[in-house]
């Protein structure tokens, strides 16, 4: 944007912007941060925020832990429950009976595509909530109890 543009409606035009960006790449999983949206059109960091906040109220972008944006495609399922649920998941829907071995962190990170450090916190979750055995150097976790199921789709 050129200095002498109006500063009103300018962080809908770029809104727009990124919209046409987010439409020609099917790929495009992430938003550009703040800074390269304010180095990208020479705006302050306020119009950058106003730019995710109008992306986030058209239901084309959503906040994601670490100050991201993610995109939100139409038509998308994204689960949004806490990754300790997701994980308890886990337990059925990889058919685990109690005793079995628990996918390891590594297996984890790659199958909900977040880091070490999110997935041991919501491992630790699942422990204190007794379903998982403790997580050790060299030792695996094991199922300690099967989570409980919705009632609410039996008649």
């Amino acid at each position: 944007m050129s200095q002498q543009a109006s500063p009103r409606g300018t962080f809908l035009k770029i809104a727009d912007a990124v919209k046409a960006r987010i439409a020609a790449d099917e790929g495009m999983t992430e938003l550009p941060s703040a800074a390269e949206l304010m180095r990208e059109h020479e705006v302050s960091r306020g119009v950058a925020l106003r730019v995710f906040g109008a992306l986030q109220k058209e239901g084309v972008a959503e906040p994601v832990p670490g100050g991201r944006w993610r995109v939100i495609r139409r038509g998308e399922s994204v689960d949004r429950r806490p990754l300790a649920e997701r994980l308890a998941d886990v337990i059925v829907a990889d058919e685990l009976a109690v005793g079995a071995v628990f996918p390891s962190a590594a297996t984890l990170c790659a199958r909900f595509d977040v880091s070490r450090p999110t997935i041991s916190k919501a491992l630790d979750k699942l422990q204190a909530a007794g379903l998982l055995s403790e997580g050790k150097q060299g030792k695996q976790r094991t199922v300690l109890a099967l989570p409980n199921q919705e009632e609410g789709s039996t008649p």
